[in-house]
């Protein structure tokens, strides 16, 4: 397994992992033999760089720029490292009781969104109206328990997608909001900014935005209309702020200038579409799709500390490790002493040093009576994020 820049792709060779978010690419395969100049330029003009298998395909050049998987995991974990200081976060609400609330919350805003965004795939004018309550609901939820509605709409199936990645970013926004500072009417400005940054997909062909397979270039440019289409909706509604229209413009641009669609870069980035480009992606690669399977959150977290480089504000993503962890809440993780267990808490100290809900023994094979342990206090350590499929054990919530 080779990381090399997409400038060193040749025929022949065999992709293993495309190194972005799923929406910067028009392929839903991740692995695949590259045996078309199409796809090649594809590549070329939409990612920065690649995994290849020369087990699979061809090696390259021997003077190429290459990492390898001890090399990449090393620079993500010290790109992770500059957030691992834990900042204390005021919970109002134990995260079981907030969870309660959080449920209800998120079948009301579901509801919300269905409702607005119908109107607009059927040329009504959007509604924003509906959303001001829902936004301020959120924004309450978050300041009571940050994790409980976070973690709670990342579970959604491909169904619901559309609507509850809307609510997700909405809360994500407030979240990595208030960790910045933001406060007031600017922290609800960013939450509308959230729930409606994605409008534009309502009018993108249903057949083309759940298309289970590889797009055609054709296709791939209609999905990315959805921002400009997204901005022309809003601008038509009355009273969203200058921040709601701008990160419904610019989610998808990037620090490298390699976003669309108006391929903007640095400081001509807005710190809002900042924000909303990381918490897009994040909600993005850890939710279930008709294409793929959503990563489990902690891997998604080094993922996106992989790659980020060009992709996003390094400021901003450090602030959004700190929002949601390294092992974010929910994460079911392997301990040294061979237990398994979620993290149910963020760490006073350490985000490598989380409160985990020890359920599991692997060297039993067999669940045991639950336990919550504290890693900041106690002789034990994460190893590794785990799927929960793969054990047999059912999600935290």
């Amino acid at each position: 397994m080779k990381k090399i820049p997409v400038s060193d792709l040749r025929l022949g060779m065999y992709v293993q992992e495309i190194c972005g978010s799923w929406m910067d690419h028009p392929f839903w395969k991740n692995s695949f033999k590259l045996d078309s100049l199409d796809d090649l330029h594809t590549l070329k003009s939409s990612v920065r760089e690649v995994w290849i298998d020369t087990r699979k395909g061809l090696d390259v050049a021997a003077d190429a720029t290459v990492l390898t998987m001890e090399e990449a995991a090393t620079q993500a974990q010290e790109v992770l490292e500059a957030s691992e200081a834990a900042n204390e976060t005021a919970i109002l609400i134990p995260l079981h009781e907030e969870v309660a609330l959080a449920e209800i919350l998120k079948g009301r805003a579901k509801t919300a969104v269905m409702s607005m965004f119908s109107d607009v795939r059927m040329g009504h004018a959007l509604h924003a109206d509906m959303a001001y309550p829902i936004v301020e609901e959120i924004h309450q939820s978050i300041s009571r328990n940050t994790d409980a509605l976070v973690s709670l709409v990342r579970l959604k199936n491909k169904d619901d997608y559309t609507y509850l990645h809307s609510v997700a970013v909405c809360a994500l926004m407030i979240a990595l909001g208030k960790r910045l500072g933001l406060d007031g009417e600017t922290l609800r400005h960013v939450g509308m900014a959230g729930l409606l940054h994605d409008v534009g997909k309502m009018l993108v062909p249903e057949h083309i935005l759940n298309k289970p397979g590889r797009l055609t270039d054709e296709e791939f440019e209609i999905v990315k209309s959805h921002p400009k289409l997204g901005h022309e909706v809003l601008l038509r509604s009355h009273g969203l702020s200058e921040a709601t229209l701008d990160v419904c413009l610019h989610h998808h641009e990037r620090m490298d200038g390699g976003g669309y669609p108006d391929r903007l870069a640095g400081e001509n980035l807005s710190l809002y579409a900042r924000m909303g480009a990381v918490c897009d992606v994040y909600d993005a690669i850890t939710s279930e799709r008709c294409y793929k399977k959503g990563w489990e959150p902690a891997t998604a977290i080094h993922k996106m500390a992989e790659w980020q480089r060009g992709h996003f504000d390094l400021r901003i993503f450090h602030a959004f490790v700190k929002t949601v962890g390294i092992y974010p809440v929910g994460t079911l993780v392997r301990l040294k002493s061979g237990r398994l267990g979620y993290v149910v808490e963020q760490g006073k100290q350490s985000l490598t040093a989380p409160v985990v809900k020890v359920i599991f023994s692997e060297q039993a094979n067999a669940h045991i009576l639950p336990e919550l342990v504290d890693l900041s206090e106690a002789q034990d350590a994460v190893l590794s994020s785990e799927d929960p499929q793969q054990w047999g054990l059912a999600p935290l919530f």
